[in-house]
Order: structure tokens, then sequence, then C-alpha cells
């Protein structure tokens, strides 16, 4: 039953899982964020996407004469590549019906949920540790009034209390870096039915290169996170009853989005030359990888 958006609170919260040191300080990093390269793009459509871009880019917005428009096109393109993103994920959720819930972990503003919802009509459960993001994320919900379907909540991915086997698809969309894969993919394993579809898109660093590189160090200083290997993907699905049925590297695919970002001056967050120098040296890949619940 849809309930008016005036009568019902889209922001659930339950008393957040004890916290580590480490990520207190990424709900702290995240409820202070406001960094345009986040806010100026989900303007354009009150989709919010906390992730990067893939596909071709239309350099002819380099070209434009006026600055105004240069910037406004420029901004409109780099969303047009994140929105991509999103959708070639949600597009590997699976066969989903209206009736299916769906989990989106480390949720962000809560972009994807909506994707999801407006691709298959499901009911969508939004996660992030941060507070700020959560009801910001759930504003959005109502403004769009699907917020009797697409909800977000305030706790902890690797603890949601949500029911058990309760979902038919799950995801991560560039998250996974701020936790460990053991605990989440567990997670998602508990809340996942047998034969419901998981779905990743992450950096990683590549094991064939050795260590992790001076520049993933520099993206990992940059977001407070720490990147995981290749590898540690994969051993992990395994451990917790996740069978990849699909691999997809997208590294290639992900350079024209850091090529035009590193452009926008009103954009640029420092980090554009570490991403493009990692790519392009082999030390960082860029990966989708859909598993399904066994």
């Amino acid at each position: 039953m849809t309930t008016a958006p005036v009568a019902r609170k889209t922001t659930t919260s339950a008393p957040v899982p004890t916290q580590s040191t480490y990520q207190t300080r990424v709900a702290d990093y995240w409820n202070a964020e406001e960094n345009p390269v986040n806010l100026e793009l989900g303007k354009l459509d009150d989709l919010y996407h906390h992730h990067y871009g893939i596909g071709d880019a239309d350099w002819t917005v380099l070209d434009e004469p006026d600055p105004d428009l240069r910037k406004a096109r420029i901004t409109s393109e780099l969303h047009r590549l994140e929105h991509a993103q999103a959708e070639l994920l949600a597009g590997h959720l699976g066969a989903l019906t209206p009736a299916d819930r769906v989990f989106d972990a480390g949720c962000g503003r809560g972009g994807g949920s909506i994707v999801a919802n407006l691709r298959y009509g499901c009911h969508a459960d939004g996660v992030t540790i941060s507070a700020k993001q959560a009801e910001f994320a759930s504003e959005m919900a109502r403004k769009r009034e699907v917020d009797d379907k697409v909800r977000y909540h305030h706790r902890n991915m690797l603890d949601t209390g949500f029911e058990t086997g309760a979902y038919a698809a799950s995801w991560n969309n560039e998250s996974t870096m701020y936790v460990e894969l053991d605990l989440l993919f567990a997670e998602h394993a508990r809340l996942l039915r047998r034969g419901g579809r998981y779905v990743t898109i992450t950096g990683c660093y590549n094991d064939t290169y050795g260590r992790a590189s001076r520049e993933v160090s520099l993206i990992n200083a940059h977001y407070i996170c720490d990147i995981h290997p290749r590898s540690e993907y994969f051993r992990a699905m395994a451990k917790n009853r996740l069978v990849p049925v699909h691999v997809q590297d997208l590294t290639e695919a992900a350079i024209p989005y850091w090529e035009l970002r590193k452009q926008a001056d009103h954009l640029v967050t420092g980090v554009e030359d570490a991403f493009l120098d990692a790519y392009r040296n082999g030390s960082f890949q860029y990966l989708l990888i859909a598993a399904d619940r066994v």
C-alpha cells in the first residue's frame, strides 16, 4: 500500500552498530563532504552518484567558447558517464520484478537505488554509515515520490539488521574499499535469497603488478580508504557462497571520464592524475563482478 509522503519517514535508523575508530572517521568524512563533483552533477536531475563514469566522452564540450556554457556542458557530460556506470551495474542485477527487494550497500546520496527502482519498479533499501547522506537521499526519494518503495537507512552495511534471505539482489558501487571483504560478503550472503545476484563495481589493485603502487596509495590517502587486491575479491566471495558469473574489466572504459574530469577546473579534486597514472601503468583496475548466491 502506498502511503502519502507526508506521512512516511523514509530514513529508517537502527542504532549504528559499534564502530571502529576507522569507521567513525569514514562517517565523519562523508558527513562533512560537500564536494562539487558529487553535488553539482546530481543537481542536473536529482540523481546523485558517488562513483565515477565509463564510456566514450563527447570531447566537443571542451571546444565550447562560452566559459559558462563550457562549464555546464562538461558537468552534464561527466554526469552522463556516471549515470552510464550506474545503469551498467543495474543491468546485471538479474530478472527483477516490482515485488522484489534489492539492497544498496554504501548507497551514498542514493542514486543507485533510484536507478534500480526506475528500471525494475522494485523495492530498494540503501544503507550508509553517514546520517547526513541517509537524510539527503531520503529527501530525493520523497521529491521523486518513490519513497513508498525506496528507503535509506543510517546503518552499517556490515551489520544491517535486515531480514535474512529477503533480497533478490544486492550491490556495492565503489564502496567495498571501506570495509573488510570477508565481513561484507558474509552480510550480502546472509541477506540474499538462494540464487540472488550480487554485483560490485570497484577499483582494485592488480596482484600481478606486485604490492599497491604509489598511485594506489595516493588514492587511499585521498579517500581515507583501503583498496583491496583483485584476488581478495574472488577469495572472499568463494568463502561466502558467492559464485562469479560475469567479470568485466572496465579499466579502459573508465579512462575517458578521468581525462575529461581533469579538464573540469570547477570539479577537479587533485586525485585525477593518480587514477589516470594507475590505470595506465597497470597497477590499478576497474572491475565489474556479478556473482550468484548459492
